[in-house]
């Protein structure tokens, strides 16, 4: 995947402020004219839009899947990660002075072909790879980002079972296990 310029970063991140800032004022997502950016912004990638206060999440949403125009991606999950996560409440005007924004604009899945999981443990690559885990119904994924809180591949494996529904101790072979990097772009502090 290639990078972004700073111009293109920042144009990303001004999209996913009018977003939040267009839910603030009339609750509900604007429209966007994808054909008013530039090809490379208009490319079919996945992103993940993730608000902090401080060091605390605030709101994370995204999507796995290239289906649309980053620009488009983008805009939908800043709106949905202020307004649509089910952990937070919706976000207020009082709490959007201290919302920092960073996207992670996601590589195409790879399915790691793994037999075990010390095999899997032994192939992921600390603070590198995110990775997708589905068995059945079961999804679930962590960003490369949640290494710095998981820094152990035995621990990082066994929450992203959890939170997949399944036990720690949960392996099968039908387990379908992928890997992705992202790049990150963050708002100023």
């Amino acid at each position: 995947m290639s990078g972004f310029t700073d111009q293109q970063r920042q144009t990303l991140l001004a999209i996913a402020r009018a977003s939040i800032e267009h839910g603030l004022r009339h609750a509900k997502c604007s429209a966007l004219d994808t054909a008013e950016f530039p090809a490379e912004l208009r490319a079919r990638l996945a992103c993940f839009v993730t608000l902090k206060t401080g060091q605390a999440l605030r709101g994370c949403i995204g999507s796995l899947e290239a289906v649309r125009p980053l620009v488009m991606d983008v805009h939908e999950n800043a709106y949905a990660a202020a307004f649509r996560d089910p952990r937070f409440e919706p976000l207020t005007w009082q709490e959007w002075p201290a919302v920092r924004i960073s996207l992670a604009i996601l590589s195409p899945p790879a399915a790691m072909s793994v037999v075990d999981e010390e095999t899997l443990l032994a192939t992921l690559r600390p603070g590198i790879d995110g990775v997708i885990l589905e068995y059945g119904p079961r999804r679930a994924t962590f960003l490369p980002a949640v290494w710095q809180t998981l820094p152990d591949p035995r621990d990082f494996v066994r929450q992203l079972k959890l939170k997949a529904g399944l036990s720690e101790q949960f392996w099968e072979q039908e387990l379908r296990i992928y890997h992705y990097t992202t790049t990150t772009i963050d708002a100023d502090p």
